[in-house]
């Protein structure tokens, strides 16, 4: 069997390999001849699966993107030619939730010290939306959720209008990009829903650039009336627009998502996929590959603060660290992929085991490894 991959999949490659040849490529630059008698694809959200890329595709019986979404795979063509397809939804939600939380934790030096009892808005209730949502409830905010095709449906709790939304003291955006439909997304933040925010707010995206017109969010924020923005992505990656960033109090190149963990449970859930479609036996070995992190355990004394909070956090995730490689390195479309490519190894809040006299629900909602020191 002969297996194509990005060859930014972690584990993949050494997961694969058990089955057959494995050939790693560039997910960008991916060709048609490369996928000449090739059973599997494997790939990320950089790479447009469609006619196009798979006219030389002729033994492709299964197509997998280790991602969320899938709006780069044209799946009602798959369905024609019977190949099969599979993503990985929720595989980096966690990632995402901790992204967001550790952002809101060092935001509070420049807005409202504490973000207890201060109400957030989660556009998009799903995988993503429901871990930031988590997160925030640990942190002690008041969470409302806006996620209209849920609501209709009854399963939604805590949900409020779009109005709502709007007066939140942060609102953190988690929804697929989508131009049609009873509720398109696509700059679903467009320049008069803008003109109701205030520099008191936070705006948070971490779902996908186009929910927010950014040439309309770059003049709003130029007359100095936007919200402090947390920006993780941006319309036209990797070509984005650059005068934008000096705006953003933290900028980083839509790596919100890419915690070791995530990255390992996307590889695993798009692997056992293709072993159930190809009908060969699964031999998962992403938890044998996870490496030891660099900080595994700390004792703490007493009850935390929030200043102490955004300490931890930061401990396991430098968020600003990112930021600072993306305003250095990520304006052009080489530097953003670049940056993302070579990403370093981040993990998430689990790998920290937290020894505390005082086992605070807080931190083991926010996700930390929680050990009681008896």
């Amino acid at each position: 069997m002969k297996i194509v991959v990005d060859e930014n999949i972690p584990f993949a490659q050494q997961i694969l390999s058990q089955h057959g040849e494995v050939v790693a490529v560039d997910g960008r630059t991916m060709q048609p001849q490369q996928l000449v008698d090739v059973d599997a694809l494997l790939v990320r959200s950089v790479t447009k699966v469609n006619q196009q890329l798979l006219a030389q595709a002729n033994k492709l019986k299964f197509v997998g993107t280790a991602t969320i979404g899938t709006e780069h795979v044209e799946q009602n063509y798959l369905a024609e030619r019977g190949i099969a397809f599979a993503s990985a939804p929720g595989c980096n939600a966690i990632a995402v939730g901790e992204y967001v939380a550790t952002a809101l934790l060092a935001a509070t030096e420049y807005r409202y010290q504490s973000l207890v009892g201060k109400t957030i808005a989660i556009v998009g209730a799903g995988n993503t939306g429901s871990q930031v949502a988590k997160r925030a409830a640990a942190l002690g905010m008041q969470v409302m959720l806006y996620d209209p095709p849920a609501a209709e449906q009854g399963t939604l709790a805590n949900s409020v209008s779009f109005e709502q939304v709007l007066d939140a003291d942060v609102i953190s955006l988690h929804v697929p990009s989508t131009k049609n439909g009873k509720h398109p997304t696509y700059h679903l933040f467009n320049q008069q829903v803008l003109s109701k925010l205030t520099p008191e707010q936070i705006l948070v995206n971490a779902c996908r650039g186009e929910v927010i017109d950014n040439q309309a969010l770059l003049e709003f924020a130029a007359q100095g009336k936007s919200p402090l923005l947390v920006l993780d992505v941006w319309e036209g990656e990797p070509t984005i627009l650059e005068p934008l960033v000096k705006y953003a109090f933290i900028a980083t190149p839509h790596i919100a998502g890419y915690s070791l963990e995530g990255k390992m449970r996307g590889t695993s859930m798009v692997y056992q996929a293709m072993c159930q479609a190809l009908k060969i036996e699964a031999n998962d070995l992403s938890e044998q590959l996870l490496p030891v992190p660099e900080f595994s355990q700390i004792t703490l004394k007493g009850e935390l603060t929030d200043s102490q909070l955004t300490k931890l956090t930061q401990l396991v995730y430098n968020i600003f660290a990112d930021d600072r490689r993306f305003r250095q390195h990520g304006a052009s479309p080489s530097g953003f992929d670049k940056l993302r490519k070579f990403y370093p190894q981040r993990r998430e809040f689990s790998a920290l085991q937290v020894v505390n006299q005082h086992k605070q629900a807080n931190l083991g909602a926010l996700g930390f490894n929680i050990q009681e020191n008896k």
